[in-house]
C-alpha cells in the first residue's frame, strides 16, 4: 500500500490536514478519486460568492459527522486546489473513513 500523501496529521494528534482539488458545477456532490496528491472533490455549487467554499466544508462536516465551524480552509481560497485543517479527527479515523470512498 502506498503512503498517504493527501492526508498529514497535526501536530495536536486530534486535527488532519487534508489536501482536496475541487470541481465545482458537477452534476452531483461526490468524492472522485484522486487527483494528484489530493482527494478530487465534485460539488454542485459554482465557484461564485464562496458557494463552492461552503459546500467543501458542508460536505466534510456531514461525512466526518463533525460541526461546519471544525474546518477552515487553510490555503486555496480562490483556487481549485486547497488545504483543509479539520479538528476533531484523528488521521486514522480520517484515512478509515475516506479509503472506501477513494477506492470506489
Amino acid at each position: 500500500m502506498s503512503p498517504v500523501t493527501y492526508l498529514r496529521e497535526l501536530a495536536d494528534g486530534a486535527s488532519v490536514s487534508l489536501s482536496i482539488h475541487v470541481q465545482p458545477k458537477s452534476s452531483r456532490t461526490r468524492i472522485a478519486g484522486l487527483h494528484g496528491d489530493a482527494v478530487k472533490l465534485c460539488i454542485t455549487s459554482p465557484p461564485v460568492d464562496g458557494k463552492a467554499n461552503a459546500a467543501v466544508i458542508q460536505f466534510f462536516a456531514k461525512l466526518f459527522k463533525i460541526p461546519k465551524n471544525a474546518i477552515t480552509i487553510a490555503r486555496g481560497e480562490t483556487s481549485r486546489d486547497k488545504g483543509l485543517i479539520i479538528r476533531g479527527v484523528a488521521a486514522a479515523d480520517a484515512a478509515a473513513i475516506l479509503s472506501p470512498l477513494l477506492s470506489e
